[in-house]
């Protein structure tokens, strides 16, 4: 059982210890999945050096066996939530007394990690959109402190014309 509580929408300044954090969670969740592990990868805007967020840290584990790496999961007190709308990514809870992160698994194919990454890329190499990106967010968490959809909603098609750009 989930213990997702909803909270309000908050976009903070970029904070140095997000990497170190996903450090720590890469070797925690490596520690049970071992060779299961295809790829660990920081997502989301706390991977994105300089760029405004919501304080929570995106995790992509990908994998060999799905179902194998959801039950190893769980020894560490992660909760599969299913695939949260997105076929073929399967997310968790994070544990209780961990600070919290998103953590999805999916295997090798998925077709939106190859979206994940690239966004990513891309902001870490365009300063200026990062920047861009991250006063956006700022407005929308304002705007919709008590909605995540639409908070969400008002990204799309920021994040659609950078996937363009990135194919460039």
């Amino acid at each position: 059982m989930s213990h997702r509580i909803p909270e309000p929408v908050e976009v903070v300044d970029y904070d140095p210890a997000w990497p170190n954090e996903f450090e720590r969670l890469k070797s925690r969740a490596l520690g049970v999945l071992g060779g299961l592990a295809v790829a660990v990868e920081h997502v989301g805007s706390t991977a994105v050096p300089g760029l405004a967020a919501k304080p929570v840290v995106d995790i992509y584990v990908v994998v060999e066996d799905v179902p194998v790496a959801i039950e190893r999961l769980a020894g560490l007190g992660y909760a599969h939530e299913g695939d949260l709308g997105i076929p073929g990514r399967e997310g968790f809870a994070w544990p209780a007394g961990e600070p919290r992160h998103h953590l999805y698994v999916c295997a090798r194919d998925h077709e939106g990690l190859d979206e994940v990454l690239r966004f990513r890329d891309y902001l870490r190499a365009h300063p200026e959109d990062a920047r861009a990106y991250g006063e956006l967010k700022r407005g929308l968490a304002e705007r919709h402190r008590h909605d995540r959809d639409a908070y969400a909603e008002g990204k799309t098609s920021f994040i659609e014309g950078v996937l363009v750009a990135s194919r460039q």
